[in-house]
């Protein structure tokens, strides 16, 4: 990402569409008060000259259009991390046909002011036309503090809008501002007077690399920033691109700097601090009131406690676990039953063959294997919307750090994680709450580790089929116990593959876990409904297209080539048969079909590749058919047993065929640790072609989801392997 430009340049009056940058602290409601102004015009998309998605959207203003970008939530224009990188590289205009910004949107939190401020002044020191926008005022103001928004402006230098996003309160005025701020066409004041000898040094250095490197230009911001944050991302960056030099010209300039008693980085601190502090001062009014009502303070020792607040956690997340492996089933069954019904029904008006096949079995059903999906993601995002607006996400993510930290992640990841065991996709989406890009990125990593709700089934039938219904110490069911072994695999394993992605791919800086508490406040309903519409969306159209081109592949490998002499042997008998005899028959014909497809030819080849875990050919071409959906299995094996493509884990004829099935040396195929293997694979192989397309879609690469389903793949493979060599040898 090249952080190297030329001096930012203001917007020309008149001009027919203008770019505003959105950015603030975290948790200053800053992403609320962006959907509010661009409403469902917004998508996501990448920046010109950003290689990482952010939500875009446009609003307009006086016939004029405005583009505004959603950038990560930062503290500083410090880079230590991607998510700080992008803001910088977005403000800055840097990258292949990046844009600079028109007018930069500061997002301000009314309720802590001193500390949204110090962003404030270091955006208005890059020089773009900038508006404030005072978010959560109504709070502050409950809590005895009055701004005096006239005052805050005259210190500013800049325009400062009231706004009130989730009631949609000065949203015109802020559009309105925005349009008169660009017009104007001038650029904000410094406002910070940062030390004489750091200020000529920062210029000094901005002329030597500019001469050095006149195509790139160097303004004076990035000099600073150059100065001040020593090892830090826009060094490496710069020092990539230009060579050694520009770090060999910068370490002079620091030297030069500790000679005359300059402290850097200390020294902006201070400075911005002071400065931001007397500000503050002079536009807030206290009133004898308490800063906080004594119900925020009674909740905050309760929902932070070591003993209640992890108490009060687990509660919340196992309403959030529930909600989603069972609220969402009812909804999920009654889509399942609508497209199975609009297959059977396009089914019986088309003429028998691939038409009729590639319409049902592929087209209809996939788009039936995307649709379900959406109650889950729907419900998910809607508790995450009701957990962060009212400011309990911060406090849970402060409680879990600690255990997260452990393995290289931080107590943001633990929802998304614990969503997965529902589902692996919304807990996917769900890393977007994560700030820091390397940890979201292991977590999206790990996440499908979990084992999902699509994964019961297959526990549910193998374990009925083939694990003893006996008690383990006279206390413990065995179907039981086995049951929780698979569902605590995926957490065994997941701690040091995410510390081992911490230390290799994703290593890097340690970036400290920086978190303000925001204020409890009541959730918008119009923020959770559209986050809810917003994610389900993004979900169809990203994700939904992949897994629709993943179904029809697995189709096309499952029906050609299509038996027609094979058929033909079977009309005889339909000619013949009776109406029962003639659906036995149709479900003969489709294994023997199956068999004979690419699918089935593919499961035959990797037999020798399976058969050390234990499997014959048939389970290799299950779980190869499984591959886009993990629950296909079942379908699988009763298509291949002659039983039909309905079955189900509850299924007896599906059990007996199974356990009858033999070896050619009349072994018994599936054992109680064959059975074992096959579950151990599934918990750990990432057979989920919707998992694979989320990823993508959050990643923006497809390296990704190919690491995903390798290490996972690989993992699955070697675990069978081990489960089946070590328990067949040890029972005997």
């Amino acid at each position: 990402m090249d952080v190297a430009s030329s001096a930012p340049t203001t917007a020309t009056p008149g001009a027919a569409s203008y770019r505003v940058a959105v950015i603030g602290n975290p948790n200053t409601g800053k992403t609320t008060l962006f959907n509010a102004l661009t409403g469902l015009s917004q998508h996501t998309g990448n920046y010109p000259g950003v290689t990482v998605e952010s939500a875009l959207g446009e609003f307009r203003q006086n016939g004029v259009r405005f583009l505004a970008v959603d950038l990560p939530g930062v503290y500083s224009l410090a880079p230590r991390a991607p998510d700080e990188m992008v803001a910088v590289s977005v403000l800055l205009g840097s990258g292949d046909g990046a844009v600079t910004p028109d007018v930069v949107l500061c997002v301000v939190d009314a309720t802590n002011l001193d500390r949204n401020l110090y962003i404030a002044t270091q955006i208005m020191d890059i020089g773009l036309p900038c508006v404030i926008a005072l978010t959560m005022l109504d709070l502050a103001e409950k809590q005895g503090t009055h701004i005096d928004i006239a005052v805050l402006e005259k210190r500013l230098g800049v325009r400062v809008v009231p706004v009130q996003a989730t009631k949609r309160r000065g949203l015109g005025q802020l559009r309105q501002t925005l349009w008169e701020t660009l017009n104007a066409a001038v650029s904000p004041p410094r406002p910070v007077v940062l030390p004489e000898a750091f200020t000529q040094e920062a210029q000094a250095l901005a002329r030597q690399l500019t001469q050095a490197h006149p195509t790139a230009g160097f303004p004076h911001f990035l000099a600073e920033r150059l100065l001040i944050d020593a090892g830090g991302m826009v060094e490496q960056d710069l020092t990539r691109q230009h060579g050694e030099h520009v770090r060999a010209s910068v370490h002079a300039a620091r030297q030069r700097l500790a000679d005359s008693a300059v402290q850097l980085p200390q020294m902006e601190v201070d400075h911005r601090y002071a400065w931001t502090a007397q500000v503050v001062a002079d536009a807030r009014r206290s009133s004898s009131s308490r800063n906080r009502t004594d119900w925020s303070e009674l909740i905050d020792s309760l929902v932070t406690h070591k003993v209640w607040g992890l108490v009060i956690f687990l509660t919340v997340m196992g309403v959030t676990f529930q909600s989603i492996f069972s609220w969402a089933l009812p909804l999920m069954d009654s889509i399942d039953t609508i497209f199975s019904a609009l297959g059977s029904w396009v089914g019986s008006r088309l003429p028998e063959g691939p038409l009729q096949s590639l319409i049902v079995d592929g087209v209809i059903g996939g788009v039936g294997a995307v649709v379900v999906f959406v109650p889950q993601i729907a419900i998910l995002f809607g508790l995450i919307a009701l957990l962060e607006d009212s400011g309990y996400m911060a406090r849970a993510a402060f409680l879990m750090d600690r255990v997260m930290a452990g393995f290289g992640l931080s107590g943001r990841s633990f929802i998304p994680l614990l969503s997965s065991f529902a589902c692996a996709i919304p807990g996917i989406m769900a890393a977007r709450t994560i700030d820091n890009q390397r940890d979201r990125i292991a977590t999206i990593l790990i996440a499908p580790l979990m084992s999902c709700s699509a994964r019961l089934p297959v526990y549910v039938l193998l374990i009925s089929a083939f694990i003893p219904a006996q008690t383990v110490w006279g206390i413990f069911g065995l179907q039981g116990l086995t049951l929780f072994c698979m569902y605590c695999l995926g957490l065994l394993v997941a701690p040091p593959i995410a510390w081992i992605l911490k230390r290799t791919l994703l290593s890097g800086e340690a970036v400290p876990f920086l978190m303000e508490l925001p204020p409890f406040k009541l959730p918008a309903w119009r923020v959770v409904l559209f986050r809810m519409y917003d994610r389900s969306m993004a979900f169809l159209k990203r994700a939904g297209s992949i897994i629709l081109a993943t179904t029809i592949l697995v189709w096309t490998l499952s029906y050609y080539p299509n038996q027609d002499l094979v058929s033909e042997e079977f009309e005889t008998r339909r000619a013949t048969a009776t109406e029962a005899e003639l659906a036995l028959l149709e479900s003969e014909l489709a294994g023997v079909r199956l068999r004979a497809s690419y699918l089935g030819q593919a499961g035959r080849a990797i037999e020798p590749f399976v058969q050390p875990l234990g499997w014959d050919w048939k389970i290799g071409m299950a779980t190869l058919a499984s591959f886009p959906a993990r629950e296909v299995i079942i379908a699988a094996l009763g298509t291949i047993y002659n039983l039909g493509a309905g079955q189900d884990e509850e299924s007896l004829e599906l059990r007996q065929a199974m356990r009858a099935e033999r070896w050619p040396d009349g072994r018994p195929v599936y054992t109680p640790v064959v059975a074992i293997s096959i579950m151990v694979f599934f918990a750990l192989c990432c057979q989920c072609g919707a998992t694979l397309a989320t990823i993508k879609r959050e990643t923006n690469s497809w390296g990704y989801p190919l690491l995903t389903f390798v290490y996972m793949t690989s993992l699955a493979y070697l675990g069978a392997l081990a489960v089946y060599q070590i328990g067949s040898r040890w029972i005997g």
